[in-house]
């Protein structure tokens, strides 16, 4: 870990916040890791991961969240920070608070690094919530099946790639973990998914937040 000292962030309506800590409590419910708070201008783009291939050669896909957030001070920031660290802050803000205080300690994590195209995205269409559920509701299902009750590092690996590398049906490519991250992450309801592709990239997209995709082998 390393020492950042910054401003506190400004957010222009409390239910900003809350919104934060909705989306750092479900991905730490996933992986007890870190997230990263993108600030550039008005607009802050804060990255979890939710899935990343662990061992060398392994087909899981790089799968990272993303929810965007409007800033009512511009700032420019690039760091990442414990999600316990993000939680316990934002577990003190008051009901009228817009101010975050961001971490002082980073961490290092090296799908931070990665950074998914900004611009030069296809579209592919659309995928409805209902389908994505169902898929990961069923790789969830799958998953459990295969793995025993005491489970070493490298079947529970082999069993996420296997199932999360897996292409969706009529998706283009798109991964399944991809579904599992829109589902946990909280970004269906009854609406529908956009889907886009940039290279090895895909994104799904939805006012809820974005699904990025890196398919294929190591991050």
């Amino acid at each position: 870990m390393s020492d950042v000292l910054t401003q506190p962030l400004q957010f222009t309506d409390p239910r900003d916040l809350a919104d934060l800590r909705t989306f750092a409590t479900r991905a730490r419910a996933i992986e007890d890791g870190a997230i990263r708070l993108n600030a550039s201008g008005p607009v802050l783009a804060a990255y979890v991961c939710v899935l990343r291939p662990r061992l060398l050669g392994e087909a899981t896909p790089t799968i990272l969240g993303l929810r965007t957030v409007a800033l009512a001070a511009p700032a420019e920031l690039d760091v990442t920070v414990p999600l316990s660290a993000v939680l316990d802050r934002l577990a003190r803000a008051g009901a009228d608070d817009v101010e975050f205080p961001v971490p002082p300690m980073t961490v290092t994590e090296s799908w931070a690094g990665v950074g998914a195209p900004r611009a030069g995205w296809e579209p592919l269409g659309a995928l409805p919530d209902t389908v994505l559920r169902l898929a990961a509701e069923a790789g969830i299902t799958e998953i459990a099946a295969i793995i025993p009750d005491k489970p070493g590092a490298l079947i529970v690996n082999n069993a996420r790639a296997t199932v999360w590398g897996r292409p969706l049906p009529d998706a283009g490519g798109l991964p399944a973990g991809a579904a599992f991250a829109a589902l946990t992450l909280g970004f269906l309801a009854d609406g529908e998914q956009s889907l886009f592709r940039s290279g090895r990239w895909f994104r799904l997209s939805s006012p809820r937040g974005h699904v990025l995709v890196r398919a294929g082998s190591g991050l």
